[in-house]
């Protein structure tokens, strides 16, 4: 390839019009000033010359050795050039063969798209999926509900390593007696379309948890490290509360999604709707602050009402708080918000009863049975 208008180097390089399919042999040379590609053949017709600064080189995963190359003013042109000393002229004596011809509103307007893109996947996760969870949880079935939490309480169970359902399940006949004496006692005053059951998992974390349906969990670390029942009753007042507003079933449509949200109102409790994930997610529940403040108000109004203290939640916070802090995570919704001393106070300051005059929700002795409901202590 030359530098002259008239003298060519007849190269091995093909042209496509880009208006039919036959290609055609052709030769190459650049004018004297630098400024044309002369391409010309037999057969071709008119020559092409395309000036140097608009030649685009573009990229063909089929060529084995050889480049293409492009201009945009000849529409779908392309030029094949197999030699490689004559590939590297062309990227030599071409300036912009690795521009882009987008023009830059186009990337605007990818960039508006995209931008509206994303801001719809955040509408429709934090904005319409909330409101419709919390429109549905109200419109499914008691019954649905309590097949809903079986299965999660199932699933958390295997979370935990069990190998069958129930193998986590504390029960012995002494503890199974004075834990239906506490949830009888609570019960009484709570006006739930809910029958309550509660269990105790053989789990030595610190946590309680409501599932669907009615249905509430202790952990042996709970009761283990609660000082007194009236601390347990505090705590299962306080899920219960949630148990009344549905908002376990609420935190699952959320957190299931649209996929979710069908299957359980179809009743599909299988793993196609992501019950293992949402299960998950209610061990450490982080509900709205103000599903939070509402379970509180709740125990403390129940707590008053059955003669037990509420201060003895504020207490439980307390000692949560000693041991762990003002912590996010795994220890539920019980320590997962920073103000566990504001709620401890607020507690306190609910209290109708004075010390000590009230009827324990336990004796010493089912206080004991209770506490060693999963067995014998270690230690």
């Amino acid at each position: 390839m030359t530098k002259t208008d008239t003298e060519t180097t007849h190269a091995p390089a093909t042209f496509y019009d880009g208006q039919t399919p036959v290609s055609h042999v052709v030769s190459l040379a650049v004018s004297d000033d630098e400024r044309l590609l002369q391409i010309s053949g037999a057969g071709l017709g008119p020559e092409h010359y395309w000036p140097l600064d608009d030649i685009r080189e573009h990229r063909d995963q089929a060529l084995r050795q050889g480049a293409m190359f492009g201009c945009p003013k000849e529409g779908e042109a392309r030029l094949t050039i197999h030699k490689p000393d004559t590939v590297a002229e062309m990227r030599a004596v071409c300036p912009n063969l690795t521009r882009s011809d987008v023009p830059s509103r186009t990337y605007r307007k990818l960039a508006f798209w995209g931008i509206g893109a994303v801001a719809s996947v955040l509408l429709i996760v934090f904005v319409i999926i909330p409101a419709l969870a919390d429109r549905l949880a109200v419109l499914i079935p008691v019954e649905q509900e309590a097949a809903l939490g079986r299965t999660v309480v199932t699933q958390m169970e295997g979370f935990f390593g069990a190998e069958q359902a129930g193998d986590l399940t504390c029960s012995s006949p002494a503890g199974d007696a004075a834990l239906e004496k506490m949830v009888a006692r609570l019960e009484a005053e709570v006006d739930s379309p809910y029958e309550l059951d509660v269990r105790v998992l053989d789990v030595d974390m610190i946590n309680a948890f409501a599932v669907p349906g009615g249905q509430v969990v202790l952990f042996r670390g709970l009761i283990g490290n609660a000082t007194r029942p009236e601390m347990v009753a505090g705590v299962l007042a306080h899920e219960i509360g949630h148990v009344v507003n549905r908002d376990p079933t609420r935190l699952m449509l959320r957190a299931a999604g649209s996929a979710g949200i069908m299957g359980m109102l179809l009743g599909d409790f299988t793993g196609g709707t992501a019950i293992l994930l949402v299960s998950e997610q209610l061990v450490s529940a982080n509900y709205q602050q103000g599903a939070e403040e509402d379970a509180d108000t709740f125990a403390h109004e129940v707590l008053a009402a059955t003669g037990l203290p509420s201060a003895a939640l504020g207490e439980f916070f307390r000692l949560v708080r000693e041991k762990y802090g003002d912590v996010d995570g795994i220890l539920s919704h019980l320590v997962s918000h920073p103000d566990l001393a504001g709620r401890a106070e607020r507690a306190k300051e609910a209290d109708v009863t004075a010390s000590g005059d009230f009827t324990p929700v336990l004796s010493d002795a089912e206080w004991q049975a209770l506490r060693g409901i999963c067995g014998p202590e270690d230690g």
